[in-house]
């Protein structure tokens, strides 16, 4: 087998790896750094469970060859939480709107999500619910994944639980 070096930035930290030249992103980030959020469901990119952010943008682990992220920054669900333990915004959002059940799709879910609300430019609604069409879950029904998406766009009274309080009412 061939062996490549990559340079790489995971979670904030720089790292060196030696990977093997047909070894996907998402069993190199498992297997080789230990991230074991990024779930593999299909292994096709059809599932998007091993969503992970690559240089800003996410991105299906699994359609990823590891030596691609040669010179990337590479942030997985274990690094998405603030150093202090801190919940991400849309870790919040998703606890609050009960998104949450088994859990096999949700770290996907909420890279994908990290990676629309980052920057100066919030995704809007539309956006972020046409985003929910790459991820499988087959616990939640989609409502609550649906109702934090909708807190993360910034409608309503903001927040997650305002957000379901409304859609339960009507």
């Amino acid at each position: 087998m061939s062996e490549h070096a990559i340079e790489w930035t995971v979670n904030g930290q720089r790292r060196q790896d030696r990977v093997e030249a047909r070894t996907s992103l998402a069993d190199h980030l498992r297997l080789g750094v230990g991230c074991t959020g990024v779930h593999l469901g299909c292994e096709h990119g059809v599932c998007g469970a091993c969503t992970v952010i690559v240089d800003g943008r996410a991105v299906r682990s699994c359609l990823m060859l590891a030596v691609q992220a040669d010179g990337a920054d590479v942030t997985t669900v274990e690094g998405l939480a603030a150093p202090d333990g801190t919940s991400h915004p849309v870790q919040q959002a998703m606890r609050d709107a009960h998104g949450l059940q088994c859990g096999f799709c949700t770290p996907g879910v909420l890279m994908t999500f990290a990676a629309l609300t980052a920057g100066e430019e919030n995704a809007g609604e539309e956006a972020m619910i046409a985003a929910m069409s790459g991820h499988i879950c087959r616990c939640t029904g989609y409502q609550g994944i649906r109702r934090a998406a909708r807190a993360l766009a910034g409608l309503g009274a903001g927040s997650a639980e305002g957000s379901a309080a409304r859609e339960d009412a009507a």
